[in-house]
């Protein structure tokens, strides 16, 4: 008899827990609304990083409006974590706040690092889950100097949606990056790339660069300031409350530079996308990928 009590007490409680709904987790945070201008606000949330030692290694104005900025800042147990690998897993290396002028005042929104380190890491992120808690929750800390009300928006997922994050049938995973250009070197990749970014080729600006020589490994986050098929084209079609996805990168992995497909990279910034909504972008993906394919050309 007790025999059977506690297999049916087992029973229930696995039921019970099997049934609990996955915890999701937010693409952004709303920290809070600043009074005042942009580049107050803009140095306030700089200086409350700083507090935990954060560094700021680029900000701009997306689509090139003055009512936008993105600050984009790391840490070196970041990137310590980050670079295991050596491929696309180091793009989680770079952290973003963005600044966006509204009504209200200046909304500052924070893309939540736990979000994309699942999204990125995936099935590395075991091991480092504890060290990953505490930089969220450092990031939050700093951020509380700017704002305590850390609201979601922008849609979630889960770890297990985010680690395996496919939009749907036929679209690109975090695997299947887009190949660039294949240099004769790191060195010479590099310096096309940079040269590229200094000349603002194509109406593009070179918002922050990450360089691991002995790697070999370089980030660019490229801000895509053509009119017609860069930021001011497609952000006013998906939403501009989530420009803190931005800016693009460019990976350089030894001699071969890539790029996050933009049918995964869009989809998962914009967890909440309609293929309606996406139909509307067709051709950015595409756009996106020869544009940074002509900062690969000699």
């Amino acid at each position: 008899m007790n025999t059977m009590k506690h297999y049916f007490l087992t029973i229930t409680l696995f039921l019970l827990i099997s049934n609990v709904p996955a915890q999701e987790i937010p693409s952004y945070y709303k920290v809070g609304v600043l009074k005042g201008n942009m580049q107050d606000a803009k140095t306030k949330v700089s200086n409350a990083l700083k507090t935990k030692n954060f560094k700021i290694f680029g900000s701009y104005s997306p689509a090139g409006n003055p009512a936008y900025e993105v600050i984009c800042f790391t840490r070196s147990d970041i990137y310590g974590i980050t670079l295991i690998g050596k491929d696309q897993r180091v793009l989680a290396s770079m952290q973003k706040v963005a600044l966006r002028k509204t009504s209200e005042g200046i909304e500052v929104s924070l893309l939540n690092p736990e979000y994309i380190f699942n999204a990125y890491l995936r099935d590395k992120i075991t091991p480092y889950e504890t060290k990953l808690q505490k930089i969220t929750n450092d990031i939050k800390d700093a951020l509380k100097a700017v704002g305590n009300d850390f609201t979601p928006f922008g849609g979630s997922l889960t770890k297990e949606e985010l680690r395996k994050y496919h939009y749907m049938m036929a679209m690109p995973y975090f695997d299947d990056p887009v190949e660039l250009k294949t240099f004769s070197s790191f060195e010479d990749g590099a310096r096309i790339i940079e040269k590229n970014l200094a000349a603002k080729k194509g109406h593009m600006l070179k918002v922050y660069s990450l360089r691991f020589n002995k790697s070999k490994i370089a980030v660019y986050g490229i801000g895509l300031l053509d009119k017609e098929e860069g930021e001011a084209y497609f952000l006013p079609k998906i939403g501009d409350r989530h420009i803190a996805a931005l800016p693009y990168e460019i990976l350089l992995l030894e001699n071969k530079a890539i790029m996050l497909h933009g049918k995964y990279r869009l989809a998962l910034h914009w967890p909440k996308l309609t293929m309606a909504q996406f139909m509307k972008i067709s051709s950015t993906p595409g756009d996106i990928e020869d544009m940074l394919e002509a900062l690969c050309e000699e």
